[in-house]
């Protein structure tokens, strides 16, 4: 509280009091903002409602993919809904992807806005982004790859051994794919501010050829160069959404817009060459997930209002604020956490006889509610032992304490500088290599050494008097030392929004 001493004029009067600041168009103020976090008040609630959102989907669908059963050779981990009749219908409402890329990308248009008005650069930018993104990833491949090593050294086979790490596995790709967008964001941006359209139509024109070389030629490895140009472009549609332009359509026309572009989707799955299942759009990643984004973005910008409101409500308010906090964290644990439940299960299987229906029958589908509450709570234990590794060891904190074993690796330092590109790259091929080879011994340790690449590339740089003497609030993009020492620790708090082959997600 601030105690303004009152002063009278030499006629004896108190002087007109300052006016007051007006609130920015578009914000919502009310009593409950007074209890806020200030560094929160650039935040739309709507959009961290539906990032939570979407992660509770991701959650669901992939708890419901288990299939634990005993079959005559013994453990049977499958996925569940694989034969379902009703699954490609079923993706329709639960393939989210694409709005998760979108609300990615509004985040992100918004952050790196926000630092080029305190004179960052891009490199500070990626670096925050990196750091926010890598930790929770190392934290994953140092215990899964030390589990899973102990579990074959305690005669596990090994087929059940490599399942398991690849089911903890595939989630990674979005990851990897997440790390190279948000890695040119600023690049991007430039081209969105530059030429809006035009970007889109230029993305939108490399996802239709790989797609029609993919199926000309039969070679479904040609469709794997759309892993970035797809998610590319529906990024883009955020930087639409953040800057204002698809709140400027009038609402009749967003209402014609998506479901024109639902129409689209079902003529390419349904008479076209594409699948009806969209969970099948995603490897390799089609042109399907882009007009879906379109459906998704207009939708969302429709019901964005009431949903705002609803979120700054005080207790969904703090709800959402947790899965904004421990994101990343929830994404990349909930697949160990289902597959260390369906140990236990076959464990209590062997020991006391429990059932273990096989999937998709009444039985299994009756059980599937208990399923549901004991994979939330395996899951809500593995993140908070893990959400604090996610933010990083703060000062005055014992690694040891955020993650066993991390005082070691605090120990290191390695005295090479390396650069964002490296970094990023290093991000990248680390997390690729668990995604395409597994959990393997050696394949952990290099995506260890190749995540730290990256971890040690995205610590912020002290910043000396010439970066920060200038008063030049530079909109560049080159990628160079960050010029605000406000900036760039605004960048190394950025959160990660802001998250698979064949049925997965």
């Amino acid at each position: 509280m601030t105690l303004h001493a009152e002063r009278t004029t030499a006629t004896g009067r108190a002087p007109a009091p300052a006016p007051k600041p007006r609130t920015p168009v578009g914000a919502n103020v009310d009593r409950a903002d007074a209890g806020r976090d200030p560094r929160a008040s650039h935040r739309d609630a709507a959009i961290d409602a539906a990032r939570a959102a979407c992660l509770v989907v991701v959650f669901a669908l992939h708890a419901m993919m288990v299939g634990v059963s005993v079959g005559a050779g013994g453990p049977v981990l499958e996925n569940a809904l694989e034969h379902w009749s009703g699954f490609a219908a079923a993706t329709w409402f639960v393939q989210i992807m694409p709005l998760f890329f979108v609300i990615g990308g509004y985040s992100a248009w918004s952050q790196w806005r926000r630092m080029q008005e305190k004179g960052a650069d891009a490199a500070a930018y990626v670096r925050g982004r990196l750091a926010r993104l890598v930790r929770p990833a190392i934290a994953l491949v140092a215990v899964v790859g030390l589990a899973l090593a102990a579990l074959t050294l305690a005669g596990l086979p090994a087929e059940v051994v490599a399942t398991a790490g690849f089911r903890i596995g595939q989630p990674l790709w979005f990851l990897a794919v997440y790390l190279a967008c948000t890695s040119l964001v600023p690049l991007m941006a430039r081209a969105h501010a530059r030429h809006p359209f035009g970007t889109v139509g230029a993305l939108l024109a490399v996802v239709v050829v790989v797609d029609g070389v993919r199926m000309t030629t039969g070679v479904d490895a040609i469709g794997f160069a759309n892993l970035l140009a797809v998610w590319l472009l529906v990024q883009q549609l955020g930087f639409a959404l953040a800057d204002g332009t698809v709140e400027r359509m009038p609402r009749a026309a967003r209402l014609v817009v998506a479901p024109a572009a639902l129409g689209v989707l079902a003529a390419l799955t349904l008479a076209g060459p594409y699948s009806p299942d969209l969970l099948m759009n995603l490897n390799p990643p089609t042109v399907c997930l882009v007009v879906l984004g379109v459906a998704q973005l207009m939708l969302f910008s429709l019901v964005r209002p009431a949903l705002r409101r609803w979120a700054e409500r005080p207790r969904p308010a703090r709800a959402i604020a947790r899965f904004g906090e421990w994101g990343m964290t929830l994404y990349l644990w909930h697949m160990p956490a289902f597959v260390l439940l369906a140990g236990v299960l076959l464990w209590l299987h062997g020991l006391v006889g429990l059932a273990l229906p096989v999937p998709l029958t009444p039985e299994w589908w009756a059980t599937r509610p208990i399923w549901l509450v004991a994979a939330a709570g395996a899951t809500a234990l593995l993140v908070l032992v893990f959400a604090r590794w996610e933010r990083g060891v703060r000062r005055g904190e014992s690694p040891s304490r955020v993650l066993p074993g991390a005082s070691a690796l605090a120990r290191v330092r390695v005295p090479v500088r390396v650069p964002v590109g490296v970094a990023v790259a290093g991000g990248i091929l680390g997390v690729g290599l668990v995604l395409v080879f597994g959990f393997g011994a050696w394949t952990a340790i290099t995506a260890l050494a190749l995540l730290g690449v990256a971890l040690r590339g995205a610590r912020e740089r002290p910043v000396t008097r010439s970066d920060s003497g200038s008063n030049s609030q530079s909109n560049s993009l080159a990628i160079g030392r960050p010029r605000d020492t406000r900036a760039t620790a605004a960048a190394m708090s950025v959160g990660g929004g802001s998250m698979e082959p064949q049925h997965h997600m």
